[in-house]
């Protein structure tokens, strides 16, 4: 079976799916991935997934490039030929869907968050319901990352209720995040994700440098990209007012080896204001890490206040602080425990065998329909 994974970065394939696409092909299936080319096209080639580009741009909101995109997906599926099409992130869903939608071509569907688009309501929200209510209709079936998000677009009629489901996240592979810890004197905290102000980047420092008045032998760091195409990405300029007047406060880059630093940290923070199902807080739980993160869609799915963690308030700095204040306080068996239950969750809950097994079920359905 020829399965398509459309989606709008190689990136993204190679870091969330990648677990995925090895057990579509352990079982005989044919994979193709559709994205704009980037540097992680070879390491896809690597394992015989062939790559094709398209030209997406997922911040631009510019119909005649739009346009031109479904007539690419139309020219690529007709081409290919594939038995089915796995779609994530906004544009492909929507607009790869229009392409599916004509040549008859099941898809599923996978909406992994809801972004900007629906965080600030405006114009551009409304337009954005009304093609994916257009582009989900002929969608074979629609997996969601939270049960809020699921219940957003079944009770706004996005989608049909009988065609929607929800999947524990992307996966995480346990024995590939997994720790042993001894000791966690909450020395370290770390931030994972875009640095924009959706992910809470500015709660984040400014409740560090509040904390690093009374405990000022913290470390606070980051890691992700700088420079992000968002209009709420915080400057380079702005980052390093927090990290040259505060050596404490450390930005890391981006990497792709985040395991060796989830090893090294205490904590886990992100005061996200909202997500599909974190990734990184996943990946902290399966790394035995305790978490703070904010009491909404995406983060309360994996954080237990007082089990794995602590939730604050949206886009509260003081509520941050205060949950931070509080980790610092506990004993030290008692964030150990933290964690241990955390990883106990991933497990049980979110591990990429839990998820693979379901989208083999899905696709399986198809086969025999």
């Amino acid at each position: 079976m020829k399965i398509v994974i459309s989606i709008n970065t190689t990136w993204n394939v190679y870091n969330f799916r990648l677990n995925l696409i090895k057990k579509l092909q352990a079982i005989g299936h044919d994979l193709v991935i559709i994205a704009p080319n980037d540097k992680y096209v070879s390491k896809l080639e690597e394992i015989n997934v062939r790559c094709y580009h398209v030209s997406l741009n997922s911040k631009g909101t510019n119909p005649i490039n739009d346009i031109r995109l479904v007539y690419q997906y139309y020219k690529l599926f007709k081409d290919l030929k594939p038995d089915c099409i796995l779609s994530f992130t906004i544009k492909p869903n929507i607009y790869g869907n229009f392409a599916a939608r004509l040549l008859s071509i099941p898809s599923i569907n996978n909406i992994s968050g809801l972004g900007t688009l629906f965080i600030k309501k405006s114009i551009a929200t409304h337009i954005g319901k009304i093609l994916y209510k257009f582009s989900l209709s002929s969608s074979y079936h629609v997996f969601f990352q939270n049960y809020d998000d699921k219940l957003l677009f079944t009770s706004n009629k996005l989608v049909s209720n009988k065609i929607a489901s929800v999947i524990p996240g992307s996966g995480v592979d346990v024995k590939k995040f997994n720790c042993n810890r001894i000791q966690n004197n909450a020395n370290k905290f770390l931030f994972v994700g875009r640095l924009i102000a959706d992910k809470g980047v500015f709660e984040y420092l400014d409740a560090a440098v509040s904390v690093l008045k009374k405990y000022p032998n913290k470390e606070f760091l980051l890691i992700g990209e700088l420079g992000y195409n968002n209009k709420t990405a915080i400057s380079k300029k702005k980052l390093e007012t927090y990290t040259k007047n505060y050596f404490q406060i450390k930005y890391l880059g981006k990497t792709d080896n985040v395991i060796s630093i989830l090893r090294s940290i205490d904590v886990m923070v992100l005061p996200s204001y909202r997500e599909g199902l974190s990734k990184s807080l996943i990946e902290a739980a399966s790394m035995s890490l305790p978490i703070i993160s904010t009491n909404v869609p995406g983060c309360k799915d994996v954080v237990e206040d007082g089990f794995n963690g602590f939730l604050c308030k949206v886009k509260s700095e003081l509520s941050l602080e205060k949950a931070i204040f509080r980790m610092i306080d506990l004993k030290e068996k008692e964030r150990l425990q933290f964690g241990l239950n955390g990883r106990e969750k991933v497990i049980n809950r979110f591990s990429s065998n839990i998820v693979n097994n379901i989208y083999l079920n899905k696709i399986n359905e198809i086969v025999k329909s």
